[in-house]
C-alpha cells in the first residue's frame, strides 16, 4: 500500500514539475516578448524633460553601461507581456503594467538563463547586479 502511494505521489510531483505544462495548455508564445538569453530587458520611452527624468536616466545609463561591460545585451521590450526562458526549462511570464511615473518609465530586468529575472532598483546602483551575477 505504501509503494502504491509512493508511486502515486511521485507521479503528481512530476506532473506538478513539468516545465511545459500549463494547466494543461500551452503557452502561445506569439503573444509574449519571449527572452532567451542573457541581456537586460527595458522599455523605450520618451519621457517628459525635467530635472526627475533626468536624474533617472542618468541612474539608468550607470546600470545599463556596468550591465554592458558584464556581458549583457540590451534587449528593447516589444511588448507588455514578457516570456523568460530559462536553461533548466522553465518559463516565467511577467506582465509589465503600464508606467504611471518616470521610475517605472525607465524599468530594467536582468535575465541571466540560469537565474530568476531580477527588477533592478536603480535607487541602488550597480551593488544589486553584482550580487545577482555572483549568486548561484
Amino acid at each position: 500500500m505504501k509503494s502504491i502511494l509512493s508511486c502515486i505521489l511521485a507521479a503528481c510531483a512530476l506532473f506538478a514539475c513539468n516545465p511545459t505544462r500549463n494547466d494543461g495548455h500551452q503557452v502561445n508564445k506569439e503573444a509574449y516578448d519571449v527572452i532567451t538569453e542573457k541581456c537586460y530587458v527595458y522599455r523605450e520611452s520618451k519621457p517628459a524633460p525635467g530635472p526627475l527624468t533626468d536624474s533617472v536616466l542618468a541612474l539608468r545609463s550607470q546600470i545599463t553601461g556596468y550591465l554592458e561591460q558584464q556581458g549583457f545585451k540590451a534587449h528593447i521590450a516589444g511588448k507588455d507581456s514578457l516570456l523568460f526562458h530559462r536553461a533548466n526549462g522553465q518559463e516565467v511570464i511577467i506582465e509589465l503594467p503600464v508606467p504611471t511615473n518616470v521610475w517605472e518609465q525607465h524599468t530594467i530586468i536582468v535575465f541571466d538563463p540560469v537565474k530568476n529575472p531580477l527588477f533592478v532598483n536603480l535607487h541602488k546602483g550597480t551593488g544589486q547586479i553584482e550580487h545577482y551575477i555572483q549568486a548561484k
